[in-house]
């Protein structure tokens, strides 16, 4: 047998040492793969499991899921201390959903002769109490703290408000009482002082106060937009602000989170969070740089949780509502969230 030269052995050292080097580099890969995808499929998208939701149960954060699969659509949740677990999911398909105190508002697709939708009323074990016909396709829904009452709109005409050309129906309905405002354009509206009337008045993006009596809404008439406060027993919405659409009352009820359209003489102009300090007027931008066309939900006293495009569909994020920090991902393929308890 002719001996190898050393230069040869050198090398075949070297290409044996380097396979190896790769076969654990593989091996460690395949274990953290393994070890991620405990929550997530081959695909990157979350594990979601079967299972029954309980509107009650404190702690947890619920949502549309938009992972694909047989669950896409359907309400799932997590626990919000591990938002990236696997999620658990029930099956009720909501376009639009909120809940606060065991009430549930869904806004869902109706099959049947002639399709349509419809606002279906919930229980906390999810559970229809109330199912009410809506006359275009869902875009905001909304449960008071104490859970009495529900809101929720629709588009009309149109599907977006990124454009000029829509028109929204907004309804509240009292669960207590069983009493249903079908359209806040019945409402007296004041403008500046003054009793406005118009035919192309529009509300969206409900919100409520502690009281039951108190809301907030957006008021879009004559080119412009208005946060208008509520009140239900009066039927009366004030204009208050300029230039601020989809309010989100704090739990304190101090500020209002909401979306601002940054170059407001363009219809396609982007929208930028903020959040409005209502004893001082004061408005502060947030971190988040990307237009939000979304009603930011709070997380707590400190965070706003609010949706953006993402690979299918959407995507939830979260950043602090005091405009410093910055953007974090949340959960993956979501939209429309909602809190459970304390």
């Amino acid at each position: 047998m002719t001996p190898v030269p050393a230069r040869h052995r050198l090398l075949i050292l070297l290409a044996a040492t380097a396979l190896l080097v790769t076969g654990a580099v593989v091996a460690v890969g395949r274990a953290a793969d393994r070890s991620a995808g405990r929550n997530h499929d081959r695909a990157g998208q979350p594990t979601v499991n079967k299972g029954e939701l309980d509107l009650r149960r404190p702690g947890r954060l619920l949502f549309r899921n938009l992972a694909w699969g047989p669950q896409r659509d359907h309400l799932a949740a997590v626990p919000l201390t591990a938002p990236a677990a696997a999620r658990t999911a029930a099956p009720r398909n909501c376009l639009r959903f909120h809940a606060a105190a065991g009430t549930g508002i869904c806004l869902r697709s109706k099959g049947g002769v002639v399709p349509g939708h419809e606002a279906v009323v919930l229980d906390s074990h999810m559970r229809p109490v109330r199912r009410f016909p809506v006359p275009g396709i869902p875009t905001r829904a909304r449960v008071s703290p104490s859970g009495r009452l529900v809101a929720w709109t629709v588009f009309v005409s149109g599907d977006s408000y990124a454009g000029g050309a829509f028109s929204t129906r907004t309804a509240l309905y009292d669960t207590r009482t069983r009493t249903l405002h079908d359209n806040l354009e019945d409402f007296t509206v004041r403008v500046d002082g003054r009793r406005h009337e118009a035919v192309d008045h529009n509300f969206w993006g409900v919100t409520f106060a502690a009281d039951d009596t108190t809301f907030y809404a957006t008021l879009a008439t004559q080119g412009r937009t208005y946060l208008v406060r509520g009140n239900l027993t009066r039927r009366t919405l004030t204009a208050i602000r300029e230039n601020v659409e989809c309010p989100s009352l704090s739990p304190d009820g101090t500020r209002i989170a909401f979306k601002k359209r940054v170059r407001p003489k363009g219809a396609d102009a982007p929208w930028r969070l903020y959040v409005l300090d209502l004893r001082s007027g004061r408005e502060t931008p947030l971190a988040e740089r990307a237009s939000v066309d979304d009603q930011a939900l709070w997380l707590d006293g400190r965070t706003l949780v609010y949706a953006l495009p993402g690979d299918y569909g959407a995507d939830l994020w979260k950043v602090p509502a005091n405009g410093k920090g910055h953007p974090q991902k949340v959960v993956t393929s979501a939209v429309s969230p909602a809190v459970t308890g304390p």
